[in-house]
């Protein structure tokens, strides 16, 4: 993205009226129940599938422009929706309503000598704001996460889905409304013009953090330029090291489900990184099924051995996030060297390794530190939903204050609460 630009005059304002109605309501929301944001996601649910026709027709104008503008498979992936996909964002909202609710959960309570209990309990963040491009399910999921948490969140969709997220975000705010909480716990701006995003950036009196989604230049443009607290999720520059101790068979499977299955998005794999004991007798087979599939193949020398179909690969291909069909390989002598590859080329995302030597797993789980290290799966796992937290609003990739997919309690902070009978500092 391109520098901050002189905002345009009024903007300013209007973006202080709208974090005022947000602020107002984050305090209405933190006084509702559990049951009251319980009844609000059902009812978020139901509005979904009762408008799934509004939802396909405002997604297929999007589909129609992005083909006039020329948008590339992947994103354009990314954007589309079907009947599939929208029930499956309203069992997403229905999981997270079924979750232990959140908020007061005592995390922690000691008596001191004097007397006085100390407790630490859980609370919202507040306001969080969602920067997004391409996905009108983040819409869904994002309103789900923080209505269970007890956020209020505001929501900056790309001019890419405009008109499918304008559509899902009436809805819901419907819906929201109907269930007794403000519609205003709800939030958006009121265009996709960019000038916008610069006024969120500078709302720190009114946002309490902002989760950007999206590409690389966007998540580092609002790190650069954000007031607000900021959790990133840059890129997912995943691997799979398949070990000389691996089931080939197995292997086989989990690669190229990790990069085929649905090779535009962020746990998709990357880089796969042969343990040169093997090398000879798997790359020749993966490398046919991946050319079969599709599968552009950049490899090292030694993988090029092996296969007539890889073509040389740059140090650039090992940093990259294809998001495509698209593979970076390299041949590695042993684990040691592919956690040297790893931490050299990864971005903290996730992770695979394939063996079925116990000693060697282990070591990849303890010493691989990215936000998701998985053995023996696909890295397609590397989801909020399929790893049980109903949905996710992101998968950071800094460690402060949340690491991998985000849940519910990942959009909490904590209180401490401390209950005395007149003690007094001597």
């Amino acid at each position: 993205m391109k520098a901050v630009e002189e905002t345009p005059m009024g903007l300013g304002a209007e973006m202080k009226v709208l974090g005022e109605r947000a602020q107002a309501a984050a305090r209405a929301l933190a006084r509702s129940s559990g049951q009251q944001r319980i009844d609000a996601l059902e009812s978020m649910a139901q509005a979904l599938r009762s408008n799934v026709d509004q939802i396909l027709e405002a997604n297929a104008q999007d589909l129609e422009a992005a083909e006039a503008r020329g948008l590339d498979s992947a994103m354009v992936d990314r954007l589309k929706l079907d009947a599939g996909r929208v029930e499956s964002m309203a069992q997403g909202l229905s999981e997270v309503a079924a979750f232990p609710d959140p908020l007061g959960e005592v995390l922690m309570e000691r008596v001191r000598p004097n007397g006085i209990r100390v407790g630490q309990v859980r609370i919202p963040l507040g306001v969080v704001g969602i920067i997004y491009e391409a996905r009108p399910n983040v819409t869904a999921d994002a309103a789900g996460l923080c209505i269970k948490s007890g956020n209020v969140v505001f929501l900056r969709g790309g001019s890419e889905a405009a008109q499918s997220n304008q559509a899902i975000l009436s809805v819901l705010r419907s819906a929201v409304a109907a269930a007794g909480l403000p519609e205003d716990t709800l939030m958006s701006l009121p265009t996709t013009d960019r000038h916008w995003i610069g006024e969120m950036l500078k709302a720190d009196a009114y946002l309490d953090v902002i989760i950007p989604r999206g590409g690389e230049s966007l998540i580092r443009y609002v790190a650069e330029n954000s007031r607000v607290p900021v959790i990133k999720h840059y890129k997912g520059v995943c691997h799979v090291y398949v070990d000389g101790d691996a089931d080939l068979n197995k292997a086989e499977e989990i690669c190229f489900n990790a990069k085929v299955h649905r090779p535009g998005v962020c746990n998709a794999m990357e880089t796969m990184l042969v343990s040169e004991s093997v090398a000879p007798t798997f790359l020749p087979a993966m490398a046919e099924r991946f050319e079969q599939a599709g599968v552009v193949l950049r490899g090292c020398e030694a993988s090029r051995r092996y296969a007539e179909n890889i073509q040389p690969a740059t140090d650039d291909d090992y940093h990259a996030e294809f998001l495509a069909l698209i593979l970076a390989i390299r041949v590695v002598k042993d684990i040691n060297e592919a956690i040297d590859h790893i931490e050299t080329y990864g971005s903290d995302h996730t992770e695979c390794i394939v063996s079925e030597n116990y000693t060697t797993v282990q070591q990849f789980l303890e010493e691989v530190n990215s936000s998701v290290v998985i053995a023996n799966a696909s890295t397609r796992f590397s989801d909020g939903g399929q790893m049980g937290l109903g949905a996710e609003i992101g998968i950071s990739t800094t460690k402060l204050h949340a690491y991998g997919p985000m849940g519910v309690t990942d959009l909490t902070t904590r209180k401490y609460v401390i209950r005395g009978t007149g003690q007094v500092r001597s």
